[in-house]
């Protein structure tokens, strides 16, 4: 494997550079112009820079142009994800539609779906959320009640998902119901397409213990959808959802470490500020050996992306080497969280939230790297698929 860009590439990089140079205001993400907190405010940044992306004819770089892509490849696609963190570019609104949605439509829609449904997607112009969870199907995904009746040209849908992210933002919703409740529980479920803003929609957001309000509680009281907004067949949802979960656990982390890195920077930053005992922290042998740890970990996961964009040139899809990728990241992201709560202390607020801290992102990256390790399948699911499905091991319960 080559690891070297090319020069076409770093042609690339610098386009992206001199982009970001000319979107974003001097000093982003920085004290000097800090990065909005005000979920309001967070959701109307976000939506811009989704269209300014697609303004400047960079959103779906690797995607066929006759969908409102690029046609480019995924090394383009890690360039810009690599060249975004170390910008601190906003976060996008749209992170469930390009990275899960839209390249299952690419291996799995119909032409008219395509045709439909990813160009505004692309552009910014329709919110996409994950209709997954519900209350008493979470890890054990299959157990799935919410129901899809045909009737007529249409589906009707009832039940409740939880843990939905951006729905009080979105337009549609992908949503696994269960079409044939006589088959067994991985079959009889179809990977349906639901329009958000209509009368059978309920969206309750869920208010975390940081006061944000990132997942929301959503209930279907008969909403209808089209009968061809069907991906994939009718009772074969199951296999779709294993196509996202390919995306979710694999590609979509192409690039993020890039983002680890510049929190393992700005972490570094802190330790060299913060003293201990016996002065600064990041003297401190101890943590020194850490920092070195990660920072060598940080790099495994570049090369490893490096390596899954290779891979990805000559096919659609990640097996189940995106489990190894998932379970990787995730668990490495955990021990950097654990480094800066060590290094920045205990002191967490009780009033004010997380940005009345200095580190306050810091702290938020903790948190968030505990989810890591549950959303897209436990740390423990990931280690159960490597072990079954790549190293051929038996399977739980079994001799």
């Amino acid at each position: 494997m080559d690891i070297r860009f090319s020069a076409e590439h770093e042609a690339f990089r610098e386009r992206v550079r001199s982009f970001l140079t000319e979107v974003l205001p001097e000093g982003w993400g920085t004290s000097k112009h800090p990065y909005p907190r005000n979920p309001q405010e967070q959701a109307e940044v976000g939506l811009c820079w989704e269209r300014t992306v697609y303004a400047h004819g960079l959103a779906g770089l690797s995607w066929p142009k006759e969908y409102g892509g690029q046609g480019l490849t995924w090394v383009e696609e890690v360039i810009f994800s690599e060249e975004c963190a170390r910008a601190n570019a906003p976060a996008g609104v749209n992170g469930l539609g390009k990275g899960l949605l839209g390249p299952t439509l690419l291996v799995e829609g119909t032409e008219d779906q395509k045709r439909r449904f990813i160009p505004p997607l692309l552009a910014g112009d329709e919110i996409w959320c994950q209709g997954y969870s519900e209350p008493n199907a979470g890890s054990d995904l299959a157990s799935l009640t919410t129901r899809a009746v045909l009737d007529g040209d249409e589906w009707v849908i009832t039940g409740q998902k939880i843990w939905t992210s951006y729905a009080h933002l979105a337009d549609w919703c992908f949503v696994l119901a269960r079409t044939d409740a006589s088959a067994p529980k991985h079959r009889g479920i179809t990977f349906l397409l639901v329009p958000m803003h209509q009368v059978g929609v309920t969206v309750e957001p869920l208010v975390q213990l940081t006061g944000e309000a990132h997942f929301n509680s959503v209930t279907f009281n008969e909403a209808r959808t089209a009968r061809e907004n069907v991906v994939g067949a009718v009772n074969d949802g199951w296999r779709i959802a294993n196509t996202i979960l390919s995306f979710e656990r694999g590609t979509t982390i192409v690039g993020r470490h890039a983002h680890y890195r510049r929190e393992f920077d700005t972490l570094l930053d802190a330790a060299r500020q913060s003293r201990g005992e016996n002065g600064p922290i990041a003297d401190d042998a101890h943590y020194r050996q850490r920092f070195m740890e990660l920072w060598s970990e940080i790099e495994i996961l570049r090369f490893h992306g490096y390596q899954v964009i290779t891979q990805l040139q000559t096919k659609s899809r990640l097996g189940p080497e995106a489990s190894m990728l998932k379970l990787y990241y995730s668990e490495m992201h955990k021990r950097l969280g654990e480094l800066a709560m060590d290094v920045l202390g205990g002191a967490m607020p009780f009033a004010g939230g997380l940005d009345s801290l200095a580190g306050g992102d810091l702290h938020r990256a903790f948190l968030w790297s505990r989810a890591e390790t549950i959303f897209a399948g436990t740390s423990e699911i990931q280690k159960n698929v490597i072990a079954e499905r790549v190293l051929g091991l038996p399977k739980d319960g079994r001799p």
